[in-house]
């Protein structure tokens, strides 16, 4: 089951909620679509499958649009608005994205998103001077997953994923391109095999 809703923050932030059951989930992942000025949009395939593969371990999924279009720094600022949402909700908060929304999961991470876990799909590297993950990544205290494709050609993730074998986070390599063409599947179950042991309740 799907609700629209509206995410506050001050930009024109439109999601889509996709529950996992008749009954409240106590976890949630945000999950961060491609960039908006390539048709990057919260009904991305990969978001989509991500999605799908949460809801069957019981997690909700808040996938979302950015506002209007502001250089990655409005686009991270809805990320946080998106996260800060489902915390006010949810006891346990995971945020996933592909590609500029990668960069946007990590970023807003590394900059105090209050999140259990992220996961990033083809992150990319750098969007702004100032907007840098290979020099923020050190600032991110969460367990972290990075999935690349060995075939990519439109984005370099080799300094991300550098740095995640440097701080001995999870690395995921794919046969793949960019897109991840026919094998949004094995995407979908990647980041769930990292988010949903993430998201579980502690029991200690």
């Amino acid at each position: 089951m799907s609700d629209p809703l509206l995410v506050p923050g001050g930009r024109d932030v439109r999601a889509t909620l996709d529950r996992a059951g008749d009954t409240a989930a106590d976890a949630i992942v945000v999950a961060c679509p491609p960039h908006p000025q390539h048709s990057g949009n919260r009904s991305d395939a990969r978001l989509t499958a991500v999605s799908d593969a949460l809801s069957a371990h019981g997690i909700d999924c808040l996938r979302f649009d950015y506002g209007e279009w502001d250089h990655g720094y409005g686009e991270q600022a809805d990320t946080r608005h998106a996260v800060e949402w489902a915390r006010e909700r949810y006891d346990r908060v995971g945020l996933f994205g592909f590609s500029f929304g990668g960069a946007m999961a990590l970023l807003s991470t590394a900059e105090g998103a209050d999140v259990d876990a992220v996961s990033a799909l083809a992150p990319a590297p750098r969007l702004e001077s100032d907007l840098d993950v290979v020099a923020v990544f050190d600032q991110i205290h969460v367990p972290v997953q990075i999935i690349y494709g060995t075939r990519d050609t439109i984005v370099d993730a080799t300094p991300i994923v550098d740095c995640a074998r440097e701080y001995h986070q999870s690395v995921v390599e794919l046969a793949a391109d960019h897109f991840f063409v026919g094998q949004t599947g094995k995407v979908a179950d990647a980041v769930a095999d990292f988010l949903v042991p993430a998201l579980q309740p502690d029991e200690s």
